[in-house]
């Protein structure tokens, strides 16, 4: 009954957010703060029903504007043994706006064994934003929990084509640690692309708090 009563008193609307602070804000193997330290808040406001929406910030290096971005966010989640969460983000550049630009995400997640597996489909049509060409984005993440201690191991891997890269490929291997409420984090991220300097191997150290 005392369950029932918070359930009630929580009501259909949560909302949750956090904030990290990261040594290189790297987007798909990319630094976008120029190599140098970023902060990144965010909030999300979420319905039972696995629909949500939310917001997420970052600044980045010189945009020729306000070297902001703004992530705003809709989505659909739900399942089970294996979750989804289909929806849309658009990035916006204050003060440049005609770098902003819509992209279509779809993610699946499912956990085997200590492994915890992730997949990511993100389509951007061509738009004003892309500079008129289309961009294609496919990735996967494993993590994998250490037993008995705070640790977990995490990897990924992606490939873009069209827009932002033709053939580019990035990969990732750090570790993360729940230490006093805070996510302590430290990878290794790479990329096939230099991007001007920007896409080459480098290390990436994160602190985060959520609530």
């Amino acid at each position: 009954a005392q369950e029932e009563e918070a359930e009630e008193a929580e009501g259909p609307i949560s909302i949750s957010g956090g904030i990290a602070a990261v040594s290189d804000y790297r987007f798909r193997g990319v630094s976008l703060s120029d190599k140098d330290f970023a902060i990144q808040p965010t909030i999300t406001i979420s319905h039972e029903s696995g629909f949500y929406v939310g917001a997420w910030a970052s600044n980045i290096a010189d945009n020729a504007g306000d070297d902001i971005e703004l992530d705003i966010y809709a989505v659909f989640s739900g399942g089970d043994t294996v979750t989804y969460d289909i929806g849309a983000t658009y990035y916006v550049y204050p003060g440049v706006s005609a770098f902003n630009y819509v992209e279509f995400i779809g993610k699946t997640g499912t956990t085997v064994g200590p492994v915890t597996l992730g997949g990511i489909l993100a389509y951007a049509p061509s738009q004003d934003g892309t500079g008129n060409q289309d961009n294609l984005y496919v990735g996967g993440t494993a993590s994998l929990g250490i037993p008995n201690t705070p640790l977990t191991l995490n990897s990924s891997l992606g490939l873009e084509d069209g827009a932002f890269g033709n053939n580019k490929l990035d990969w990732s291997l750090g570790v993360s640690a729940s230490v006093a409420g805070f996510t302590l984090g430290a990878s290794y991220v790479d990329t096939n692309r230099f991007v001007g300097g920007l896409g080459k191997a480098g290390a990436v150290f994160s602190v985060s708090y959520t609530f």
